[in-house]
């Protein structure tokens, strides 16, 4: 196993063995469309039924963040450093990288990511 793909292999093998306890953290990826991440977050849950507490984001501008060990690296450091004992992760990518309420109006569609008023990010299937 290469050096760079180590953190990424012990999120691999910890999202596997499904959730053993608490505190859990959850990685996921975000992009302009189901191709390419831009965004990755993590975010440690505490206990059963409350919300996330901490949450770290990664952004990249032409980069696919699957491809980056380094963002692996430092989502790993983040969850050991917050004693994340489960990992919950998605591989593909989850849906548009920008904020309802935030980036664009609630209710309404990304209008900097057609291809996600198109597509169920649940499913992966057109609408």
């Amino acid at each position: 196993m290469k050096l760079a793909d180590r953190h990424r292999k012990w999120l691999q093998k910890k999202a596997k063995q499904g959730v053993r306890g608490y505190p859990v953290g959850t990685l996921a990826f975000y992009g302009p469309d189901d191709q390419r991440a831009s965004k990755l977050v993590a975010a440690v849950i505490p206990a059963e039924g409350e919300e996330a507490r901490e949450m770290r984001k990664w952004f990249a501008d032409q980069a696919d963040l699957r491809g980056d060990p380094s963002a692996f690296d430092e989502a790993a450091a983040f969850f050991k450093a917050h004693g994340v004992v489960s990992v919950g992760m998605i591989d593909g990518v989850f849906g548009c990288p920008h904020e309802e309420g935030i980036d664009y109006p609630e209710g309404e569609d990304c209008p900097q990511c057609p291809f996600w008023a198109e597509v169920d990010r649940f499913t992966g299937e057109r609408r």
